[in-house]
Order: structure tokens, then C-alpha cells, then sequence
């Protein structure tokens, strides 16, 4: 029987995260290429399989789908003609899988133009030109993709508890989370100042529920909740359970519930949709969102 929160420590994977990291950039900034926009870019993330993660179908001609399988380490390309390509991805540097990437979409007459860097990482080393990242452990990968699909069930299981406005439940190639939002339905007021990314993401107000696999800035697996605006106060609200924390990141506030601790909950997931719960409940009384009217049949 599958372990619900299996181990996943960063150290024992962040060279193999970093290679997957800029993989996954490169097929979603395809996607960002060949699918229509839509509101909050809910477009350009990717969704679960039961073998891993997709693009899902796209094309501005031939409908095509983007495929990562992270049972038999593969990418999977196939169309509505019906065409099938893929190749492995263990063994590859970042240019290598770029190249088959592109020599494969050619082959198939697909014409995808990306911006040829990494988003938002620590470097900015050109996909084509990155033999730097090349480790591709497939045990730690798996684990990644177990991780994620056990997380992405619970979020859904969170997303149902509430009937406003709630993006589905993706995997963002930039941030490399998990996460599903739910909106007020108000309006957001946008700083001048702020890029065509961020005014687009947060043209709303939202509470912002994930899970990521750690970082330089939070070098751990752990759970998440933001909200954006940020309200006053917003630090002042408890959290549960006593392990939950407020901590501030890039200038504002998140609530934290490691994944470890997370595990070693006699119910870790009961544990996660309270600290989820108690954290949505912290931002909307701080934003002033009627909560009494947001709630489903669903909700217990």
C-alpha cells in the first residue's frame, strides 16, 4: 500500500528537481505558445495523470498533447492525426532534452516559439545551451509525482468545500507547486508598479492554498496559504495545527505547515485540511469575505 506523505527531503533530490524544474519550463512555455489565455493564466499550468503530468491538448493547427510520464521515464508526444513520439528523459541535459523536444515537435510539423530562458530560477542559462543540469534520479522523480498526486487529491477534496470562484487544482511550472485559489469575487486594487504577470495572476482577491517541494528560501517540503491582498492583521490570526507558523516570504506572509510535520500527524491528512481551513478562514476574516455564504453542501 502506497504511503499517503512519503518522504520526500530536498536534499536527497534538488539536483534531479532542478533538471525536472527546467524541463517542465520548456513544455509549459510551449503551452503558454499554443494555448488560448485564460483568466489568472489558468491556461498555462500543468495537470495530473495517472503516470504523471500534461500539457493537456493544445494547437494552433494540429491539436497536440504534451505528456511526462513518470512511471517509465518518458516524454510523450501525441496528436489528433493520431502520431505518437517520445523519448527518455533519464540521461539528459537540459539542451539535450530541448533538442529532441524541438527535433521531435518539427518532425510532426508542430511550430512551437518559446522565450529560450529559465523563469524566474537562479540562473538564466539558456535551455539550449544547459549541459549544467543533467541529474535525473528516477526513484526521486517518482516519489516527486506520488507526492504530487497524493497532495493534488487533497486539494481537490479543500477546493470542494467551497463554492466561489476556485481555479482547478495545477501544477505551476514557474513556482514548481501545487496549489488551488479561491477568489471573493472582488475586484483587487494593482500597484502601478506591478508586471503583466503579477496584475493578471491577482486582478482579484484570493486565498491561495498549496503544497512545494522546497526551495533555497524554505529549504523543506511544506504546505502553504497566502492571501492577496495581504489584509492587516493578517499574522495576528491563529493557525492549526500548533505546528502551523506564519512566516514571511518575498515580502509578505505565508501560513506553513511543514510536510514533515505533516507526516507525523496521527492523521496527516485530516491535519492538512485543518491547517488549510484555518488559514483560509484567517485571511477571509481579516479581507472581510461573508465566508457564511461561500460554504457547500459539501463542507463538514
Amino acid at each position: 500500500m502506497t504511503e499517503l506523505f512519503p518522504p520526500i527531503p530536498l536534499s536527497a533530490w534538488a539536483d534531479s528537481k532542478e533538471t525536472v524544474h527546467r524541463f517542465t519550463q520548456i513544455v509549459g512555455k510551449i503551452r503558454l505558445d499554443q494555448a488560448p489565455p485564460r483568466n489568472h493564466w489558468w491556461h498555462v499550468p500543468f495537470h495530473l495523470t495517472g503516470r504523471g503530468i500534461t500539457s493537456r491538448p493544445m494547437g494552433r493547427d494540429l491539436m497536440f498533447a504534451i505528456d511526462f510520464d513518470f512511471v517509465d521515464h518518458r516524454l510523450v508526444i501525441n496528436t489528433l492525426a493520431g502520431q505518437t513520439v517520445s523519448f527518455p528523459l533519464h540521461g539528459l541535459s537540459v539542451a539535450a532534452f530541448h533538442e529532441r523536444l524541438f527535433t521531435a515537435l518539427s518532425h510532426l510539423d508542430i511550430r512551437a516559439h518559446i522565450a529560450g530562458k529559465p523563469y524566474d530560477l537562479t540562473d538564466s542559462i539558456p535551455f539550449a545551451e544547459d549541459t549544467t543540469h543533467a541529474a535525473y534520479d528516477p526513484h526521486w522523480v517518482n516519489r516527486y509525482w506520488q507526492v504530487l498526486s497524493q497532495v493534488g487529491l487533497l486539494l481537490e477534496d479543500y477546493a470542494a468545500r467551497c463554492n466561489a470562484k476556485t481555479s482547478p487544482v495545477h501544477h505551476f511550472w514557474h513556482t514548481f507547486d501545487i496549489a488551488v485559489t479561491r477568489f471573493s469575487g472582488r475586484q483587487a486594487p494593482q500597484p502601478d508598479t506591478a508586471d503583466p504577470v503579477t496584475r493578471e495572476a491577482y486582478s482579484h482577491e484570493v486565498i491561495s492554498a498549496g503544497f512545494w517541494f522546497g526551495d533555497k528560501n524554505i529549504p523543506e517540503p511544506a504546505f502553504y496559504s497566502y492571501t492577496a491582498p495581504e489584509p492587516d492583521g493578517l499574522t495576528e490570526e491563529p493557525l492549526q495545527p500548533a505546528q502551523a507558523r506564519w512566516v514571511e516570504n518575498r515580502g509578505a506572509h505565508l501560513a506553513l505547515l511543514t510536510y514533515d510535520d505533516a507526516r507525523a500527524a496521527t492523521d496527516p491528512r485530516a491535519t492538512v485540511l485543518t491547517f488549510l481551513e484555518s488559514a483560509y478562514q484567517a485571511g477571509a476574516h481579516r479581507a472581510g469575505w461573508d465566508t457564511s455564504k461561500l460554504r457547500t453542501q459539501y463542507a463538514p
